[in-house]
């Protein structure tokens, strides 16, 4: 038997893969985020599953359920929210079932901060404006964060910045980010994404702490940092130029001549 470890996405059931689907259809068990998850996910598992809400359990406690699962011979659906490769604890939930020679897998599922930038219709890598996205977290009671990432070395960067679990300090990190960003930089901040509680504050650095305060968003949100998030004038991309050979045109222009290497001269993106 086998834990597959799910993507639930941001909480509405539609956001779901077709692979998740069919997991959640065929296993007996399931385990989930209450805290996170729309019911209406739940309703995919089977008539008579036994469904545990993780939320109030340590990784003892998780751990227990899902290796009594797979003696008692059940496939067990572990949904995360959002993607189980950010902050899902899925290397810690998979090191203890290593460890205790029970079979896992994982299936992929769209993140929460891919879900906020299509709420607002915003493309996070924009030519020249941003082309690199960082997802980090804020730290308070929290595990600590590694010495070499702290929140400045990446604003310093300018890239499009996400803030996953960071929401009760809006105010403090927004004015951490100025001096790199500017006053002026737009913030997109979304809580509870394609859920019908659904929240979407659009400011700058300057104001999106009194809104996000005005509105107590006070948790499952992402914050959005960039010049991205409102760029209206900037350049074309390269791979959509007009100007740029494509097809018949780019092979006649790339012709190797007499002796070339032909593979350099074919390859490229």
């Amino acid at each position: 038997m086998t834990v597959h470890f799910i993507g639930a996405g941001p909480g509405a059931a539609d956001l779901l893969t077709l692979r998740a689907v069919r997991l959640l259809e065929a296993s007996p068990v399931c385990l989930y985020a209450g805290t996170y998850l729309d019911e209406a996910v739940l309703a995919h598992c089977p008539p008579g599953a036994t469904l545990v809400d993780t939320q109030h359990l340590d990784l003892d406690r998780i751990t227990a359920h899902l290796v009594a699962a797979h003696e008692a011979g059940h496939d067990v659906a572990r949904l995360c929210s959002g993607d189980p490769s950010l902050y899902s604890a899925l290397a810690e939930q998979t090191r203890r079932l290593d460890d205790s020679g029970v079979p896992w897998d994982v299936t992929p599922g769209v993140p929460a901060y891919a879900a906020a930038a299509a709420i607002v219709g915003r493309e996070l890598t924009v030519p020249e404006v941003a082309q690199s996205v960082v997802l980090t977290r804020a730290q308070a009671a929290s595990t600590a964060m590694p010495d070499t990432e702290a929140l400045s070395a990446f604003a310093a960067t300018r890239a499009t910045l996400v803030l996953h679990l960071a929401v009760r300090r809006t105010r403090e990190l927004a004015a951490s980010l100025v001096d790199a960003y500017g006053a002026d930089c737009p913030v997109v901040v979304v809580g509870n994404a394609s859920q019908p509680t659904e929240t979407v504050l659009e400011g700058t650095l300057a104001d999106i702490g009194g809104a996000v305060e005005a509105a107590d968003l006070r948790q499952a949100a992402v914050i959005m940092v960039g010049r991205a998030l409102a760029a209206r004038s900037f350049p074309e991309s390269h791979l959509y130029d007009s100007h740029r050979p494509r097809g018949a045109e780019r092979e006649q222009t790339a012709a190797p001549g007499p002796g070339a290497d032909t593979d350099a001269a074919t390859s490229g993106g």
